[in-house]
């Protein structure tokens, strides 16, 4: 008869096994996603500040009070069906940086419709492609996967070693108080990691046309000219809007993956 450890196993390698994980992984990361879109929308409009220019920057309530002022509840939800898409496909089939390459169009048309574009979905993939050409749905790709990459390693690896480290030295055990601290500590790690690189993202994906002129050449210029004309804290633009998404979007994605793993029989994170 087999044991129960050798069932565990052959429950772990199995078809269904790989199934729940990616389920659990992209419905948990979709819940976040929906949960924490209006930070988003802030914070891309932060980003976007003074392009190339030094003065004072419009603080994150004031840009939250400003789009409900002027576009409505409706325009802290601008580009989710794209988020929504990218974050399941990136949470459920894939990770890290190849995730992100082969998902960036849905991010470049959610920063283009979170900077209210009235085009709609379909009339800004329409826009983009005629106008810029299909490869502008990759703008911004190279920075997109290193900020990918930083935030998945970061954040699972702060989160692995906090939940070590409050098993060890605290009384907490496993359970919904230990996966809340854990989450919020790699949501916080994670933001200032990549705080950086998602501003300079964002800049190149909401660069026009790719035919004519154009301000930032890469990645590497880019950051150079916003650092000689707006100074180098311009690179954390949106960095207290980043914080406050980053923060709820991690600990909700890991709050509801434990959940979701324990109602489908598998072991903790």
């Amino acid at each position: 008869m087999d044991s129960k450890d050798d069932r565990d196993k052959e429950w772990s390698t199995s078809l269904p096994y790989a199934l729940c994980h990616f389920s659990t992984s992209g419905g948990a990361v979709a819940v976040a996603t929906a949960f924490t879109h209006p930070l988003d929308v802030v914070k891309v409009r932060l980003q976007m500040q003074l392009l190339g220019q030094r003065g004072p920057l419009v603080g994150m309530g004031e840009t939250f009070g400003r789009i409900i002022k002027v576009e409505g509840v409706r325009g802290l939800y601008l580009g989710l069906v794209p988020a929504l898409t990218r974050s399941t496909l990136y949470g459920g089939a894939f990770s890290g940086a190849l995730a992100t390459a082969l998902t960036n169009p849905m991010e470049v048309l959610k920063v283009r419709l979170q900077m209210n574009s009235r085009r709609g979905l379909t009339g800004e993939i329409h826009k983009i492609i005629s106008e810029e050409g299909f490869r502008a749905l990759w703008k911004g790709v190279g920075p997109a996967m290193t900020r990918a990459g930083a935030l998945t390693a970061s954040q699972l690896v702060t989160y692995d070693e906090s939940k070590q480290a409050l098993l060890k030295w605290t009384h907490l055990e496993e359970g919904f108080h230990l996966h809340l601290i854990s989450s919020f500590v790699a949501g916080t790690v994670g933001t200032l990691v990549t705080a950086p690189v998602d501003m300079l993202k964002t800049r190149l994906m909401l660069q026009q046309d790719s035919r004519g002129p154009r301000i930032y050449r890469n990645v590497f210029h880019c950051a150079y000219q916003v650092v000689l004309t707006e100074g180098a804290g311009a690179l954390y633009k949106g960095g207290f809007a980043t914080f406050a998404r980053i923060g709820p979007q991690t600990t909700i994605t890991f709050l509801v993956c434990e959940k979701l793993r324990k109602l489908a029989g598998m072991n903790a994170m």
